[in-house]
């Protein structure tokens, strides 16, 4: 029996309401002041994105540093404040609630930091990191203990030590404990911004192997933010990759790694490794010259143009939008190969 994808690479699965869904999201930063204290142009870290995810899905969210992953990532949670566009959470638009009215929302958001030492309170106890968002809720200090210590052992982490402090632990250790303190309250969302990529090889398996587990076991849904295309593809469902603010393909991993349509995509994919040393130097790899443009002084017309080996006259005047093109969207005036 052959296996059906999806038609529609923007949406997850249409028998139900999204979990998620973002329109038109848009974040952008006061310009730098100069010596005479005129303030530069804003910089627009993300311009316009919009996406969907079903309850239970893992969205992986990719590109280069500074293209606008992590400032997206927190303004899911509303730990950044969104300039425009709107974001709605199981059919309740949250992107101008007021930090009041968001709270009884937060047990269901909740977000897994990159590095996980700077994200742990060095002064308090593994205990009291992930009960806090509990006892916040209004849970007793003792039932937020016996439920951190659960969570300890969900994690792989032993309940013996939930009187130990952070610095007593290993890298990996502490991002199972920051695992542990976003599971505390529940949530149906975990927004994960490059969880591994502070971690050795060995234990981004293990961490990667134990967030799929959860996820299989509690129903969880992930936007899981990364520049590791290897990891991505291990966690996805579905794969958005991102240049300068916005996403210029967004589909099921499968169609999009087999058969990239956006030169970008085309581009990050050559230059992940294969596990094969024949067909890593058979294969072709995709040089992108020069850096991408400043976010505070973009291209004219589609931003990928100055460094897109296909780019036309059209590509330097006019920017394109995301269209259904082989399954997914993509936005490009020539996808394809």
């Amino acid at each position: 029996m052959t296996e059906t994808i999806p038609a529609s690479a923007t949406a997850g699965p249409a028998t139900a309401p999204p979990l998620l869904s973002v329109r038109d999201l848009t974040m952008a930063f006061p310009g730098k002041r100069s010596a005479t204290g005129r303030r530069g142009a804003p910089v627009r870290a993300v311009d316009g994105v919009s996406f969907e995810l079903a309850a239970g899905e893992t969205l992986g969210l990719v590109g280069e540093s500074g293209c606008g992953k992590s400032t997206t990532g927190r303004m899911l949670v509303r730990l950044l404040e969104p300039t425009s566009g709107s974001i709605t959470f199981e059919g309740r638009e949250i992107s101008r609630l007021s930090q009041g009215a968001m709270r009884p929302l937060r047990r269901h958001l909740q977000m897994v930091f990159q590095d996980p030492h700077s994200s742990l309170n060095p002064r308090q106890t593994v205990a009291r990191i992930i009960s806090d968002p509990l006892l916040v809720q209004g849970w007793s200090a003792s039932d937020a203990r016996r439920r951190a210590a659960e969570l300890m052992e969900l994690t792989g982490l032993i309940p013996e030590h939930i009187d130990r402090y952070p610095h007593e632990f290993s890298g990996g250790q502490a991002q199972r404990i920051g695992i542990a303190r976003s599971l505390s309250t529940s949530p149906r969302l975990i927004i994960a911004d490059e969880p591994v990529s502070a971690l050795d090889v060995s234990v981004q398996a293990q961490i990667v192997n134990l967030m799929e587990r959860l996820r299989r076991e509690l129903g969880l849904a992930y936007v899981f933010i990364a520049h590791d295309l290897s990891v991505v593809k291990r966690v996805s469902d579905r794969v958005a990759v991102m240049y300068l603010g916005r996403i210029v393909e967004i589909g099921d991993k499968r169609r999009l790694y087999a058969d990239p349509q956006h030169p970008y995509t085309r581009a990050l994919l050559s230059a992940v490794p294969l596990p094969d040393p024949a067909a890593e130097r058979r294969r072709e790899r995709i040089v992108l010259l020069g850096d991408p443009p400043s976010p505070a002084a973009p291209p004219p017309g589609c931003s990928f143009h100055p460094r897109c080996p296909k780019a036309q006259e059209i590509c330097r005047t006019e920017r394109p939008t995301l269209q259904p093109v082989a399954g997914r969207d993509v936005a490009c005036h020539f996808p394809g190969n």
